[in-house]
């Protein structure tokens, strides 16, 4: 009987722990820094940003050709996730290498389950999603041997997103 409480008090102290360490928020975002690979000329940027200004609630986009990186500005209240992004830019024959996600409110509306760092409340908050997909498959490889203890790292899951802040 004792045996048995102290395997139950051992459960009980590792899904503490595993809470502690893992925090899982919702999040408004306010603005995206998005680098696509497999671009060789403006008319594969200019795919990507028609994809990407079809997006209800994408208020200005902003492109640097030179990184492939797109900057987009959302409206506030917007309801968008990551997800969405991800499937305009692949819509265009293109692939995400880098998805950072700015948020003024980390507590509004998004999963975001942050396994690396502390999100600060007070300010703007920086998240680089980690999940595949928002990363190369070279990033990815090495992100799934850091991450290897979070269990649902490595589970493809389309509606929550792993992240690390970023500030």
């Amino acid at each position: 009987m004792n045996q048995n409480i102290k395997i139950a008090n051992l459960k009980g102290l590792f899904t503490a722990f595993f809470l502690l360490c893992t925090v899982i928020s919702k999040a408004q975002m306010s603005k995206i820094e998005l680098q696509a690979t497999g671009l060789t000329c403006s008319m594969c940027s200019n795919a990507i940003y028609k994809q990407l200004e079809t997006i209800p609630g994408v208020e200005k986009i902003d492109t640097d050709l030179n990184t492939n990186t797109f900057t987009v500005a959302l409206k506030q209240g917007n309801e968008l996730t990551p997800r969405v992004f991800k499937e305009k830019v692949e819509k265009a024959g293109f692939f995400v290498g880098s998805f950072i996600v700015t948020t003024t409110d980390i507590i509004k509306q998004n999963n975001y389950i942050i396994i690396d760092g502390k999100a600060k409340s007070q300010k703007a908050t920086k998240f680089k999603v980690l999940d595949k997909g928002y990363l190369t498959d070279k990033e990815y490889k090495k992100a799934v041997k850091n991450y290897k203890e979070i269990a649902s790292y490595s589970k493809e899951n389309e509606t929550d997103f792993h992240v690390k802040v970023l500030n």
